[in-house]
């Protein structure tokens, strides 16, 4: 089933150049849901493209670089959560502002959605006008931090990154969001909508590591910061990178840089002594 031509794009005689038009993704496995939506975003002179599962949602995100995506949470084979995280891990598309749709009121899914990186959370049932409203809010915000963007840097587009590139870059969000945690692979590949061997595969591929060979690495990378730039003693840091007991970082540490936390933190101070 292809949406209909009415319902992937605004028309009519009396809007702007379509190049000054924003450019929105809806995606929802219930685009009927979503027609009295459709047509207040179109009274604004909206482009608008709709997508029907998160699979489809993120193609067509990807080959359009909407302006805004609205998308619903519960859909099949990959939710809006699930989506959302792969936008945010690819560079092409991670800067695109995300609204969630839901009838989840429940707080943790709430927050779920918000740190997985969409910029709103609105409940259904929903007033039409106040998600335009709300869109509209988050399109001035973007536009505004576009203009200052571009009063400093070079506004150069993102380098496009293949499927591998970005599931492994959206597993080293997660695993670097708390090093202190080892969750498991099996969640991790739910929460992208895959499995754990294609997750696997591309750390293979992209790294030439395990997920949690990669894990460990990041670990050791947190210790060594913590141990040049902190007092924290070594059980802390041990448990701030996800060590039961401060004997099994100890190992592990010395395993990786050859020395024990107490000697490389004793060498970064000499080293940053004889620098002043």
């Amino acid at each position: 089933m292809e949406p209909s031509t009415n319902l992937m794009y605004s028309t009519g005689s009396n809007i702007q150049p379509e190049t000054q038009q924003p450019r929105l993704l809806l995606v929802d496995d219930n685009p009927e849901q979503l027609r009295l939506l459709i047509e207040a975003l179109r009274a604004k002179s909206y482009r608008i493209s709709v997508a029907f599962d998160g699979f489809q949602g993120y193609d067509r995100a990807v080959s359009i670089i909407p302006d805004l995506i609205v998308l619903d949470v519960h859909m099949p084979r990959m939710d809006g959560f699930a989506l959302c995280r792969r936008l945010k891990a690819n560079a092409a598309t991670a800067h695109i502002p995300i609204l969630y749709l839901s009838s989840d009121s429940e707080v943790d899914k709430k927050l779920a959605g918000l740190t997985g990186g969409g910029v709103d959370y609105i409940l259904k049932p929903y007033e039409p006008e106040e998600v335009v409203a709300r869109v509209q809010i988050h399109l001035a915000l973007v536009a505004k931090t576009s203009v200052s963007t571009t009063a400093h840097t070079t506004n150069q587009p993102a380098t496009p990154m293949d499927e591998d590139s970005v599931l492994v870059r959206a597993v080293q969000q997660e695993l670097k969001s708390n090093l202190s945690l080892t969750p498991r692979l099996a969640d991790i590949a739910t929460q992208l909508g895959v499995n754990e061997r294609r997750i696997s595969r591309a750390f293979r591929k992209c790294l030439d590591m395990t997920p949690f060979a990669y894990l460990r690495q990041e670990r050791m990378k947190k210790a060594c910061q913590l141990l040049t730039e902190t007092t924290l003693t070594i059980v802390v840091i041990s448990q701030e990178v996800g060590f039961l007991n401060a004997a099994n970082f100890s190992t592990a540490f010395r395993e990786d840089t050859g020395v024990s936390p107490s000697d490389y933190r004793r060498n970064s101070l000499t080293t940053q002594v004889e620098r002043t």
